[in-house]
């Protein structure tokens, strides 16, 4: 498991730790990676285990090897002793959230797009139903493409992405339902950190009501929550991806400045 560090273009003022989303891998955010860059920021991301170059036929990792990695990043993002925003997307989001609501978190602010929270797209019903008696069978979660963007761009480069996988073993699908649940409780909240939501209104996968009550209930001291019309689940690779990171680094910005930094 490998993770890479990208530097700033001229003077860093901060340092970005992303996380992607399940079955797909950090290639997906070069684009994103270098609007970090020119702006000023760091960027540390890297394959979760079992992803990207080390991807494998079936998922069956176990979801504590997911928060080691995650928590590595963070580390190193830290190393600059520059502030850290944790930027995450999809299931990345998701434990991005949990590691928020169980340990204290070093960063300046979180940013999440479409966390999964609760599912609306799931794998055929046939093949849940023998999930319940086998950790080991496969089944498909069938996230195509066509359900993540609209953007003609991303379909043409990612149609055929070999390195994106979207089959699991039972006992995954089941962990994965574990930790949503547990992100959804009612008598946990996160830290309390300045949190920007992007959910898209045209999501297929997840459910984004249920998103913005679990946003509403966390009392935060500082929550933007923006939703996007006609945007698909992958936000930032939605044809309106320009707005979408100008609202982020917005968001940015304004809690550098909250923390005393001079933003030029």
């Amino acid at each position: 498991m490998t993770l890479w560090k990208w530097e700033a273009e001229g003077k860093a003022k901060g340092v970005i730790v992303l996380v992607h989303n399940a079955y797909e891998h950090h290639r997906r955010y070069v684009w994103l990676i270098q609007k970090f860059r020119s702006d000023g920021f760091h960027v540390v991301a890297g394959d979760l285990p079992g992803h990207g170059k080390e991807s494998v036929e079936v998922h069956a990792e176990a979801f504590k090897d997911y928060r080691r990695f995650i928590k590595k990043m963070i580390r190193s993002g830290l190393d600059d002793n520059l502030p850290v925003f944790l930027f995450g997307h999809g299931l990345g989001a998701t434990f991005l959230l949990r590691l928020l609501q169980m340990e204290r978190i070093e960063c300046a602010g979180v940013i999440c797009t479409s966390p999964w929270l609760h599912l609306e797209h799931h794998p055929p019903i046939r093949a849940k139903m023998f999930t319940k008696w086998s950790q080991s069978m496969t089944l498909d979660h069938e996230i195509t493409p066509e359900l993540l963007s609209r953007n003609p761009d991303f379909l043409e480069q990612f149609a055929e992405d070999p390195l994106y996988v979207s089959i699991v073993t039972g006992g995954w699908y089941r962990e994965l339902q574990t930790l949503m649940k547990s992100v959804m409780q009612p008598d946990l909240i996160i830290q309390d950190v300045p949190l920007l939501l992007h959910t898209g209104e045209a999501d297929q996968i997840t459910n984004i009501d249920y998103t913005r009550k679990w946003a509403f209930a966390q009392n935060l001291s500082e929550l933007q929550l923006k939703r996007w019309k006609d945007v698909e689940h992958d936000i930032i690779q939605a044809p309106e991806q320009e707005g979408v990171y100008l609202y982020t680094h917005s968001f940015i910005n304004n809690v550098l400045h909250s923390l005393g930094y001079i933003i030029e």
